[in-house]
């Protein structure tokens, strides 16, 4: 089991602490379950990056990043260090402390 912290960018929200996160599901799956937003155009298919996030620690509880992964990120706003998408981080087998940011996802107005 995980204790996974989700930060925010907006400064507008607190951080949150999911404790008893099971194994095997994505931090898509994990925020979505826990309702809090976070885009996923493609409904969580690595086939955009909306769900783009930031890994801050425990990166290595989440499996590998793919070459598919790391073609989608490049595509992402802001893609830094980090840098993963939420439907491609699937917490491995074991139990520990996952932390994320997720991005503001406020649109951009030109």
């Amino acid at each position: 089991m995980y204790t996974v912290r989700i930060n925010f960018e907006n400064a507008n929200q607190r951080s949150v602490t999911l404790k008893n996160v099971k194994a095997g599901l994505n931090l898509l799956e994990v925020v979505l379950a826990n309702n809090i937003a976070l885009r996923h155009d493609c409904g969580g298919v690595c086939a955009c990056s909306t769900c783009h996030l930031y890994v801050s620690k425990g990166g290595k509880y989440l499996e590998e990043i793919s070459r598919r992964e790391k073609d989608f990120i490049i595509r992402a706003r802001n893609p830094r260090e980090g840098s993963r998408l939420g439907c491609q981080c699937t917490m491995l087998p074991g139990k520990g402390i996952i932390e994320v940011l997720l991005p503001d996802q406020t649109p951009i107005t030109l």
